[in-house]
C-alpha cells in the first residue's frame, strides 16, 4: 500500500508528487501525460513571450524529474476510485489496483470547445483558451472573444484595456445586462456581435478568421487571435461519489486542500480554487501535499509487541 496516490500529471500534480517525495513518502503518481496544460503553448508571430508570467519552467524541472524517478510513476488512466477501510483503492484502465492511505486528485479541467471545423487545426495558433494568460501578448492589437458568461466577459474586459479593438461574439445574450456586460457596450473600442453561430475557422499559418452566422447572414470576423471563453469543465466525475462538488462541479476544498472526505485532497483547475492559472496549480499542488502529508502522520501507528513482552 502507497502512503499517497497522486492522479494527474499537470502543474499541480507534479509539483504535489515531488514534494511528497521531498517528504519521503512512498507516493505514486498515476497520469496519462506529465506537463497537463503546460504542453499547449500559444504560437502567434511577432508577440513579445517575456510580457506572460510563466511557470513552465518550473514544470519542466518535474516532468525532467519525475521521468527519472519512474517508480514513483505510472502512465495510465484511472477508471475508477473507492473508499476503502484503510484509505483508497484506485483501478486503471491497464486492469491494475492501486491502494493508497491518502489521495491527492489533481485531474485538471477542460475546456469547452467551439466544435466547428478549422478548430483542431488552429488551436494555439491563433485560437487561444486562456485570455488571463495570454492578454499582455496583445498591446494595440485586434482581438475577439468568443463566449457570453461571466468567463467572456471578463476576457474582454480585460483585453479592452490594452487591445486596439475587441469583439465579442455572444451566442446568447448571456450576462450582458450585468454590470460588466453594461461596461463592455459602453467601452469605445469593443464590438459586441450577439446572437452569433459559430461556423467556421479560416487562416493560413495561423487563425486569422472567424465565420459566424447571424439572422441567415454569414460574416467574416478578423483577428490577431481569438480568444475561446465558454468556461471548463473539470475531470472531476471519479469522485463525484466521494466528495462534494460545487454548482459546476468543481470539487469544492478548504484552505488547505482538504476536501469533504477525511483522507482526500484535491488541487489545481479540478477545484474551486480562484484563477485557473499555472503558478496557482503549482502552489495549490505543494500544498496538497503537505496537508496530505500532515495527514498521514496524525494515522494511528500499528504497535509491534516484541517476543515475551506483556500488554
Amino acid at each position: 500500500m502507497y502512503d499517497l496516490i497522486v492522479l494527474g500529471g499537470g502543474p499541480a500534480g507534479l509539483t504535489a508528487t515531488i514534494y511528497a517525495l521531498r517528504k519521503r513518502l512512498n507516493v505514486l503518481l498515476i497520469t496519462k501525460d506529465l506537463g497537463g496544460k503546460t504542453n499547449f503553448r500559444l504560437q502567434l508571430p511577432d508577440v513579445e513571450h517575456h510580457l506572460v508570467i510563466k511557470g513552465e519552467e518550473v514544470v519542466n524541472r518535474f516532468v525532467n524529474e519525475i521521468e527519472y524517478l519512474d517508480f514513483a510513476r505510472v502512465m495510465d488512466r484511472v477508471d475508477g476510485i473507492e473508499r476503502t477501510t484503510e484509505g483508497f483503492s484506485v483501478s486503471t484502465r491497464s486492469g491494475f489496483d492501486y491502494a493508497g492511505k491518502a489521495l491527492i486528485v489533481a485531474t485538471g479541467a477542460n475546456a469547452r470547445w467551439l466544435d466547428i471545423p478549422g478548430e483542431k487545426e488552429y488551436m494555439m495558433r491563433g485560437l487561444c483558451y486562456s485570455a488571463v494568460s495570454y492578454a499582455p501578448l496583445f498591446v494595440e492589437r485586434n482581438t475577439a472573444v468568443i463566449g457570453d458568461a461571466g468567463l467572456a466577459l471578463r476576457a474582454a474586459a480585460e483585453l479592452a484595456q490594452i487591445a486596439s479593438s475587441v469583439t465579442l461574439i455572444a451566442p446568447t445574450h448571456g450576462d450582458l445586462d450585468s454590470p460588466l456586460g453594461r461596461r463592455l457596450r459602453a467601452a469605445p473600442n469593443v464590438l459586441i456581435m450577439e446572437g452569433c453561430t459559430l461556423k467556421e475557422v479560416k487562416g493560413d499559418e495561423y487563425a486569422r478568421e472567424l465565420v459566424v452566422q447571424k439572422n441567415g447572414e454569414r460574416h467574416t470576423i478578423r483577428a490577431d487571435a481569438f480568444f475561446v471563453e465558454l468556461g471548463l469543465t473539470p475531470n472531476s466525475g471519479l469522485v463525484k461519489h466521494l466528495v462534494e462538488l460545487d454548482e459546476a462541479g468543481c470539487i469544492k476544498i478548504d484552505q488547505r486542500n482538504h476536501t469533504s472526505t477525511p483522507g482526500l485532497f484535491a488541487a489545481g483547475d479540478v477545484t474551486d480554487a480562484y484563477a485557473e492559472q499555472v503558478l496557482i496549480a503549482i502552489g495549490e499542488g505543494a500544498k496538497a501535499a503537505l496537508s496530505a502529508y500532515e495527514y498521514l502522520l496524525s494515522l494511528p501507528v500499528e504497535q509491534k509487541v516484541a517476543a515475551g513482552e506483556w500488554r
